[in-house]
């Protein structure tokens, strides 16, 4: 994750990816996930995470968590999921971002008023 800290690329980005399948997740609610990737015909990973939650899988592209990826830089607080756009899948790549540190989630103020 240093390197991809040092170089905010995707290739380091894609390393890490790799680096995590099956790393248990949670979404921003604390939905627990993790995900795998599948070997293709010529035998190297297919850019696809597969998400394990519940009894099915989804499948979330490489290309939406690229599209999330290229608005993290220079933004390292994200409050919510969707504030990094209206991608399929967000839940799960917010989860995966804050826990690499691309994203740091908002603090929620649990001070209560005086009365």
């Amino acid at each position: 994750m240093t390197a991809l800290h040092e170089n905010h690329d995707e290739q380091h980005l894609w390393d890490c990816i790799v680096a995590f399948e099956g790393y248990p997740f949670q979404t921003i609610s604390g939905l627990p996930f993790s995900y795998q990737l599948k070997t293709g015909r010529n035998g190297e990973l297919t850019k696809e995470l597969w998400i394990d939650r519940r009894e099915n899988s989804k499948s979330l592209a490489w290309s939406s968590v690229r599209m999330a990826f290229e608005k993290t830089e220079g933004r390292p607080v994200v409050a919510r999921p969707k504030a990094l756009g209206d991608i399929r899948g967000i839940s799960y790549i917010y989860g995966i971002f804050l826990k690499f540190g691309l994203i740091e989630a908002a603090q929620k103020d649990t001070k209560k008023e005086e009365t």
